[in-house]
C-alpha cells in the first residue's frame, strides 16, 4: 500500500524510520522540493529551539542572521552530504544490488532530517541539549536507513558509507575553513 504523499504524513513515517517511505521518496521523483523543505523545517525547528539562549545574550538580528544562516548552510549541505554518499556508496562501498542515481539519494537523505523538527524542544531549560543530542542521533539512524533503501545496501555498507562520507565531510570542512582563513589574512 502507497503511504501519503503529504509532507507532514511523510515526515512522520520518516522520522518513525519507516523503511518503507524511503523506498517510496526514492522512487517518488517528484519528493525532491519535499525533501529540501524538510531540510528547511528541521533548520529552522533548531534554530528556533535555541533562540532563547541566543537572543538571551545576542540581538535579534544576530539571532536572524544565525537561523538563516543555519537553514542555507543545512540544504547547501544536503546537496553536498548526498553527493558525498552516493559517490563513496556507488563507488567504494558498491554491492551486487546497488543501483541508484544522485536524486534518489538526495530526497532520502533529505527526508532522514525529519526528526529535526522536533528541534524546536531544544528551548526546555536543563534538558533542552539532551534533546539536541538525541535528535542527532536520531538522525544519524535515519541517515544510515536512506542510504540503505538509496543504494540498496546492507546496514554494514551504509554505516560504512556514511563513516567514510563523514570522513570526508570533515576533511572538506578543514581544508574550506582553512582556505577562507588565508583569504580572510590576504
Amino acid at each position: 500500500m502507497r503511504g501519503s504523499r503529504s509532507l507532514v504524513d511523510r515526515m512522520i513515517r520518516a522520522a518513525k524510520l519507516d523503511v518503507a517511505l524511503y523506498e517510496e521518496v526514492e522512487a517518488d521523483t517528484t519528493a525532491l522540493r519535499q525533501a529540501i523543505a524538510v531540510v528547511v523545517i528541521a533548520g529552522l525547528s533548531i534554530g528556533l529551539g535555541s533562540a532563547f539562549f541566543v537572543l538571551w545574550e545576542h540581538s535579534a538580528m544576530t539571532f536572524l542572521q544565525s537561523v538563516l544562516w543555519g537553514v542555507l548552510m543545512g540544504i547547501v549541505a544536503l546537496f553536498i552530504w548526498s553527493l558525498l554518499v552516493y559517490y563513496i556508496g556507488t563507488r567504494l562501498f558498491r554491492g551486487p544490488e546497488t543501483e541508484s542515481n544522485y536524486f534518489e539519494v538526495l530526497r532520502t537523505v533529505g527526508f532522514a532530517a525529519s526528526p529535526g523538527a522536533l528541534g524546536i524542544l531544544g528551548f526546555i531549560p536543563v534538558i533542552g541539549g539532551l534533546i539536541i543530542l538525541v535528535i542527532v542521533v536520531w538522525i544519524l539512524v535515519a541517515m544510515v536507513i536512506a542510504v540503505r533503501q538509496a543504494l540498496d545496501f546492507t546496514t554494514g555498507r551504509a554505516i560504512g558509507t556514511c563513516i567514510a562520507g563523514f570522513v570526508v565531510w570533515i576533511v572538506l570542512n578543514q581544508v574550506v575553513g582553512a582556505l577562507l582563513g588565508i583569504i580572510a589574512i590576504l
